[in-house]
């Protein structure tokens, strides 16, 4: 295995991250593309799916979304999903300039908010040869409403209206942490769960911002990637659902792999939303890998 530093561009911004190529790899090989969920950075964690990954005799594109991590793009620390997306099929535009990897044989894998990101970049570009949707954001507007009367998105709301005011003023726009301790405040990924996970990978990825721009969630809230997912087809699709998942709900996960084409494959995982990368990330990035070597090509070890 070899990694090196890359950088392209998309919407006039240097994307920047790493490329995984497979020891002893043949004249062209298949390539998957990961990205990271809302907030994260590609040091939280996805360098471990890629090297699960790349010991399936898969190239692999790791990369920061725009305006985060080593990526450049402002403002910093918005989460735009279709600007995400976009960067996305930048990226396999990218792999196919690249000495190695098959232009044929490209496969995507996207977890959380990405998860989401994948469907709709599936369903809309056929160069997309493989999909993988992990614990996939579904519909940002059924979320929000099942949240709405909680005292903290009341808050949130009413702060989000005077951003939109002070924005359209030619003001600076405003930040809220992406998660806290304090369950009274808001934030943009609420609960506990949330709270430990992004502390405790935060000591691996020193380039992870605490906090988000507030429009990020006004975009999350039009998110609907779930629109879709009928889509997809004929494209494989494998999507790898936790059971016990509140911030990208197993029932709307469920509910839109139903709604799917073949070919398709869910692997439902025990636990909760974060479980697929610390408890049970052996049995995650194994399925994962083994769908894109069955869709893409032969495993070489």
């Amino acid at each position: 295995m070899m990694r090196t530093n890359v950088t392209f561009w998309s919407e006039g911004d240097r994307l920047r991250g790493w490329f995984y190529r497979p020891t002893d790899a043949a004249s062209t090989f298949p390539t998957v593309i990961l990205t990271h969920g809302f907030s994260a950075v590609k040091e939280q964690y996805l360098d471990r799916y890629a090297e699960v990954f790349v010991s399936y005799g898969l190239g692999v594109l790791v990369y920061d979304h725009g305006c985060f991590g080593e990526s450049e793009g402002e403002p910093r620390y918005e989460v735009d999903p279709e600007r995400q997306r976009r960067g996305y099929r930048d990226a396999i535009t990218f792999v196919q300039t690249m000495d190695g990897p098959d232009p044929e044989r490209i496969g995507i894998w996207g977890t959380s908010y990405s998860g989401g990101h994948v469907l709709a970049v599936a369903a809309q570009d056929r160069r997309v040869k493989a999909v993988v949707a992990q614990v996939p954001t579904i519909s940002g507007s059924k979320v929000a409403v099942r949240r709405a009367k909680t005292p903290q998105a009341i808050e949130l709301r009413q702060r989000l209206s005077a951003d939109r005011m002070a924005r359209v003023l030619g003001r600076s726009g405003s930040y809220v942490d992406v998660v806290t301790s304090e369950p009274e405040q808001p934030c943009a990924l609420p609960g506990p769960d949330s709270y430990d996970y992004f502390i405790r990978s935060a000591e691996m990825a020193p380039n992870w911002s605490a906090r988000v721009t507030l429009r990020s969630l006004e975009l999350a809230r039009a998110n609907e990637p779930g629109a879709f997912v009928r889509m997809i087809s004929p494209t494989p699709l494998l999507m790898i659902v936790a059971e016990d998942d509140h911030l990208t709900p197993t029932d709307l996960a469920l509910d839109a792999f139903d709604r799917a084409g073949e070919p398709k494959a869910l692997e439902i995982l025990p636990g909760g939303h974060f479980a697929p990368y610390t408890d049970l990330f052996g049995q995650s990035s194994r399925v994962a890998a083994e769908w894109f070597v069955e869709r893409l090509g032969e495993r070489r070890l």
